[in-house]
């Protein structure tokens, strides 16, 4: 006899994969009654333990642009506590699941389901879900879920599918839209779906031998011809993939068994047949297998708005825009461990210069709300990898760090829909600025939004700052400041300026005087290279000749290692040259000379290279080539805290102090007219430049604020409203529910994580009602 209860909520998100833990958690801190259900024993769905894919990103492959908001919240704690090593798949351990879970437990209005399918969907007219029918597995327990508003991130749009809505399903051809990616026919193919392995390193031999029914492989070719590389010998790998011929729901048991048996088998060749690799893997013993495939497609849910590959491409621009993505139009070949080749840009060895990786580089590009909004059931949101995308469109914005800006997004728009009482149609219509400011104001970005939110006074605030840095410029010999995750040595070997390179530099006066690249030149003669410096949008500005240049010149470089070429600029505002925006400086091709990558990354000043067909791409891991310019550039202003965006974008948008000054260091804000403040919200630098998996344990940001206090003056004097210490996290938030009238405020930063310089990203604040 089974047991059945009825539960009622504002919100009912389907689905507890990082798109619908984000759109839960964010639905709930707007105050909505709200609850997840999830088909499975934990949250994070691909990410999780049971699956293991690290969550990927726009910051893969742009500087800056790791997705910030709830998903940011969550890796840095994980980062912060996590004795583990983050690999790119196969190594995620429980301390992720348990950082969602204290997330979930501790969100007020939030309540959860797990190990629970939803079975049915219940229909109040043909347009509208008032429940949901779910079975919790071992517990002979069936619930009805009733709610206002429903979010589908089941992945397989479950609830989208059983409300009647249309959807889409497999690879549109290239008639239909003209997308570059699209096959000349249309066909029912799809990505497929993986499973990840893990090993270990037990410090002698062990043997390995594989199960009869395990694929035997034998041909080297498979392998080393058709793209599946062994990158790692302790995690899997993503081309451990199945799908076509089977479908990725109903058969979604056969293509695990089939990955079973290919898993099994590929570590047989890895350990015994591989004449490289067994000797190389001879003490490894297989640890862990994953039973849980991943799937990367199945239906996509058509909304009020259809995004093809055109879109991110041009970069559209959206006034419905609330996420954004940033990952290349990542298309994996039909079939996967059956086709005849892995997917394209590793079946080419990953090149940077191909017309391949040309034309699938994308971002990062503004994703519209309308994309997540069913045209068939009124009531009803959908976030993750089943939204209204063509397929190619899918390549780049199904990987997790995109849709759970997606999930946060559909949450903040639901409690919006139900504070309003108006429809999630209606949305993009009635309150898409307002749901906009409350993504920034939660910590997200937006590359075509800035802070306009009425209610924040420091908006009509003076910053001022006990001190503040300015670029000098960096080179080779500058120590690393990263604390740990830039991959890059020194002593590397050396790399011939075989293509246009280019370097950010944040111009914060109106004159520059004079540039100097530090460069070697390994031949007996003087070698010239063409120069300029050219005006861009931003740090993602990547047309190689987006504007006349400011200045050229040709620089002679003589027989050398590490030599600093002087130019004598001589520009200023009359030339072209305005402060608070950024400036690149570039160095065309010449073979015989090489541009050093400088010893730390300078905040703000990344850099490119021209990859082909005009454009440019992140140059390395995006970070600082050597460079000085006179005079010393003030481009870290207390008045950046106040530039509407809180991370380097169109300019360094942080203030830093001088770090030659000790700490500590403050930055502050004054008002002509004292004001009433009851909030406080800060944004800190840091967990921004590179993508998570390229930050190791138990990390803690450097340029986050380690201890700090935040403090009013009033009546003559400054006094202390709060101290924080052991901090590491980006974004912080202090109430005062009686309210502080101050005619000032700063924040105090007494210690680091190992910056010299004190750092502050944005400063908010509100009024004592204001939440």
């Amino acid at each position: 006899m089974s047991v059945s209860i009825k539960e009622q909520y504002d919100v009912v998100v389907c689905g507890g994969g990082l798109a619908g833990f984000c759109a839960a958690v964010a639905a709930a801190r707007q105050g909505m009654n709200t609850c997840i259900i999830q088909d499975r024993p934990v949250f994070g769905g691909n990410s999780s333990s049971e699956i293991r894919v690290t969550p990927h990103g726009a910051a893969q492959f742009h500087a800056y642009a790791r997705e910030t908001g709830i998903i940011s919240e969550l890796l840095a704690e994980e980062r912060a506590a996590n004795h583990e090593k983050v690999r790119e798949n196969g190594w995620t351990n429980s301390v992720w699941d348990m950082t969602m879970y204290d997330m979930a437990m501790s969100t007020p209005n939030l309540a959860f389901h797990l190990n629970s399918t939803v079975t049915e969907v219940v229909m109040d007219g043909p347009r509208k879900i008032s429940a949901v029918k779910v079975k919790i597995a071992g517990a002979e327990t069936e619930l009805t879920v009733q709610g206002k508003v429903f979010i589908d991130s089941t992945g397989d749009g479950v609830v989208a599918d059983k409300a009647g809505c249309e959807w889409r399903w497999g690879t549109e051809g290239r008639d239909e839209f003209g997308e570059p990616h699209a096959p000349s026919r249309a066909s029912k193919d799809t990505m497929g779906s993986s499973i990840h392995f893990r090993a270990k390193d037990m410090g002698r031999p062990v043997p390995f031998r594989a199960p009869e029914w395990a694929v035997k492989h034998e041909d080297p070719a498979y392998f080393y011809k058709q793209g599946r590389h062994f990158y790692d010998l302790v995690s899997g790998y993503w081309w451990i993939e199945i799908g076509v011929p089977w479908n990725t729901i109903y058969d979604n048991e056969q293509i695990r068994h089939e990955l079973t048996r290919h898993t099994l088998g590929i570590w047989d060749w890895i350990k015994n047949r591989d004449p490289e690799l067994k000797e190389k893997a001879a003490n490894y013993a297989l640890d862990w297998i994953g039973q849980v495939p991943g799937k990367r497609e199945s239906r996509r849910i058509i909304g009020r708005y259809f995004m093809t590959e055109h879109d991110p491409a041009n970069k559209t621009v959206f006034p419905d825009e609330i996420a954004y993505g940033g990952w290349f139009i990542d298309l994996h070949t039909a079939g996967g461990l059956l086709a005849p080749t892995a997917e394209p840009a590793s079946a080419e060895g990953y090149s940077e210069t191909s017309d391949y990786a040309i034309k699938s580089y994308c971002g990062p590009y503004g994703i519209p709300l309308r994309i997540m909004i069913p045209k068939d059931v009124d009531n009803l949101l959908t976030a993750g990898r089943n939204v209204s995308v063509s397929h190619a469109a899918l390549g780049t914005v199904r990987v997790m760090a995109t849709t759970a800006l997606m999930g946060q997004a559909a949450g903040t728009a639901a409690a919006f829909a139900l504070r309003n009482g108006i429809g999630v149609a209606d949305v993009p219509d009635a309150c898409m600025t307002e749901v906009q400011q409350r993504l920034l104001r939660d910590g997200c970005f937006l590359p075509n939004v800035r802070n306009e939110d009425p209610g924040d006074m420091a908006r009509v605030a003076h910053a001022e700052a006990s001190s503040a840095a300015s670029v000098y410029g960096v080179g080779p010999e500058s120590s690393d400041r990263t604390g740990g995750f830039r991959p890059f040595a020194l002593e590397e070997t050396a790399e011939p300026l075989t293509c246009r390179r280019g370097q950010w530099i944040a111009v914060g006066a109106e004159e520059i005087h004079a540039l100097a690249v530090c460069l070697s030149n390994g031949t007996d003669s003087v070698q010239k290279v063409e120069a300029a410096l050219v005006p861009v949008d931003h740090i993602w500005d990547y047309r190689a000749e987006p504007y006349p240049p400011l200045a050229t010149a040709t620089l002679d470089v003589p027989p050398g290692n590490k030599v600093w070429i002087e130019w004598p600029v001589m520009i200023g505002a009359d030339d072209g040259l305005v402060p608070g925006t950024y400036a690149r400086l570039d160095l065309m091709a010449n073979p015989n000379v090489e541009w050093h990558m400088a010893g730390t990354i300078l905040p703000g000043h990344v850099s490119a290279f021209e990859m082909g067909a005009g454009r440019m791409r992140r140059y390395r891991d995006g970070g600082t080539l050597s460079f000085r310019i006179d005079p010393p550039q003030p481009s870290y202003g207390a008045s950046n805290v106040l530039s509407g965006v809180a991370r380097p974008y169109d300019f360094t948008n942080v203030w830093r102090s001088d770090p030659a000054r000790p700490l500590p260091q403050w930055i502050g804000l004054q008002w002509e007219t004292p004001r009433r403040i009851g909030r406080v919200e800060l944004a800190f630098p840091g967990h921004l430049f590179r993508e998570y998996h390229g930050y190791p344990p138990f990390y803690r940001d450097p340029q986050c604020p380690k201890e700090y206090a935040v403090e009013a003056y009033a009546n003559g004097e400054w006094r202390e409203l709060v101290r924080v210490r052991d901090n590491f996290r980006q974004r912080r938030a202090h109430d005062f529910p009686n309210g502080v009238f101050a005619s000032r405020l700063r924040v105090v930063v007494y210690a680091t994580n190992g910056d010299p310089s004190a750092a502050v990203s944005e400063i908010r604040c509100y009024a004592p009602e204001s939440r």
